[in-house]
């Protein structure tokens, strides 16, 4: 599967790959970090397994914004690696186009890999539009600089659940 046009972002975290895949992979972790900061999320469902499916609901702090989103699992190689279709859905787990944008794409393909380095895990996460149109593509372009940052937030609470996990 060839990596999509988009973001890269590689972290180093202190704690066990076996550790870290846990906290992606089993819903009682997962919706402790995983997010917006200040957001809640609520996981109604995680089946991690090639076909399963990630389907869940953030919340602001205020309760004002909701969020529907589920992921598609296509590749899971524990405790390695994670591959999924990451879409906006609506309260029935149907597709539907981003809230903040009418041309962001329907699909971003995501791809997770750890790596153990003394005792220590490294963590890359590639993502960008799958079967995007040119409007999409630069949609995505457009706002892949903030998503990069977003994501680096939810690293960072991601950081902090794993120490209080050692």
């Amino acid at each position: 599967m060839s990596s999509p046009k988009g973001v890269f972002l590689k972290r180093e975290f202190n704690a066990p790959r076996e550790l870290v895949y846990k906290v992606w992979t089993e819903p009682d972790h997962f919706g402790n970090w995983y997010g917006p900061q200040g957001f809640s999320l609520e996981v109604v469902k995680m089946e991690v397994r090639p076909g399963g499916m990630f389907f869940g609901c953030q919340k602001s702090p205020d309760g004002q914004h909701v969020m529907w989103g589920k992921f598609v699992y296509q590749e899971v190689q524990p405790p390695e690696k994670l591959i999924w279709v990451q879409s906006f859905s609506d309260e029935n787990g149907n597709t539907i186009r981003a809230p903040f944008n009418p041309h962001w794409p329907l699909e971003i393909l995501n791809i997770l890999t750890l790596q153990e380095v003394e005792g220590k895990t490294v963590l890359t996460l590639e993502g960008g539009p799958l079967n995007a149109s040119d409007e999409e593509q630069a949609a995505y372009d457009a706002m892949a600089p903030m998503a990069a940052q977003g994501m680096e937030g939810t690293f960072d609470q991601l950081a902090n659940y794993l120490s209080t996990q050692l």
